[in-house]
């Protein structure tokens, strides 16, 4: 529960927080917003809703799973998460003072199918919430909503559209960009809404602060994508369609998984210090001072008794990655029992 004294103006859903969940020396800190949404940004009815519409979500993504997920992808699940989850920690610079990050949800379902991709960045959010602090326990359903199902689900529709008028791979490139910088955007939109019913900030204020950073944003998460979507199509473009990896795919899954778990040790300590697009909203507008840090093992990414800052992000962006893999492996597997099962 709330203990009085913490905050001058305790958020809405601090009365229904266990006080044991937070570090009370982050609380109402200068340490900076997490990269999603954090704990007392949102109140209890939109933390309700929103988990609500989460579980829906991921309840239908199961069962699509079930039905048609191949077997033969099994690993590329664990992969994707893999990918995602690193490329999640590396912030590139879009404005002077503002960084953004990849959120993958895009690529996750062009790989993966709209109920593959749902269930990977979900995967990825529960991870970052429980293990590292990032991103808020009662806002995770807001989040999951958000970057877990509205970018799959949105982003896929709109990729699917837009292939439609651009064939070949020319058009899947363009497609895959343009879908991603939608996904981006319509997740900040549904951010802002969250906030604006929450009381936390007007809607006409969250609105176009959100929207417009995010498109800018978007441009790099549509180039990533885009970047990485050409090259599989050009040395791996079975992961693109309905072909499937050979015999020999673990000797693959093993070099991609060593590349990806390099990129987050050897390069997201290197990541743009500047706030992300939520933190620079929230500091503009004023809300910031609202956040709660939850206690986790990892929190912020650090690794207690690693001195150093560089070094701890690093350990910590390997253990996620293969945390992360591991548990969308044994997802798709609990989804998928054996090879015999569809092709």
């Amino acid at each position: 529960m709330f203990r009085p004294g913490n905050t001058r103006n305790p958020p809405a859903t601090l009365a229904v927080i266990p006080f044991f969940l937070y570090d009370e020396s982050r609380l109402n800190s200068s340490f900076p917003v997490p990269v999603h949404i954090p704990d007392g940004f949102l109140d209890t009815k939109t933390v309700v809703a929103t988990g609500i519409l989460s579980a829906v979500a991921l309840s239908g993504a199961l069962r699509q799973a079930q039905r048609s997920f191949p077997a033969k992808k099994v690993p590329l699940m664990g992969l994707t998460a893999a990918f995602v989850f690193a490329a999640q920690m590396f912030n590139f610079p879009v404005l002077a003072g503002t960084s953004g990050h990849l959120m993958g949800a895009v690529l996750a379902a062009v790989l993966l199918g709209p109920a593959g991709g749902v269930l990977v960045m979900t995967s990825v959010l529960v991870v970052q919430a429980l293990l590292f602090a990032d991103g808020g326990l009662l806002a995770l359903g807001a989040n999951i909503l958000n970057m877990a199902v509205a970018g799959p689900l949105g982003g896929y529709a709109i990729f699917a559209a837009v292939r439609r008028l651009f064939p070949g791979q020319r058009g899947t490139v363009i497609a895959v960009a343009f879908a991603a910088w939608c996904s981006t955007v319509l997740a900040s939109v549904l951010c802002a809404g969250e906030l604006a019913w929450s009381g936390t900030v007007p809607w006409s204020a969250a609105f176009p602060a959100m929207a417009n950073v995010h498109m800018l944003i978007g441009l790099g998460e549509g180039v990533i994508t885009a970047m990485v979507v050409a090259g599989l199509a050009r040395v791996r473009p079975e992961f693109l369609g309905n072909g499937q990896p050979d015999p020999g795919r673990w000797t693959h899954v093993l070099y991609a998984l060593t590349l990806i778990l390099a990129f987050g040790v050897f390069v997201s300590p290197f990541a743009s210090p500047w706030p992300d697009g939520l933190e620079r909203v929230a500091s503009t507008l004023g809300f910031d001072q609202r956040a709660l840090v939850s206690s986790a093992p990892l929190a912020d990414y650090q690794v207690p008794g690693v001195g150093s800052a560089a070094a701890a992000t690093a350990i910590a962006a390997a253990l996620g990655g293969i945390i992360v893999f591991l548990l969308s492996f044994l997802l798709a597997r609990l989804l998928v029992p054996g090879p015999s099962r569809r092709s």
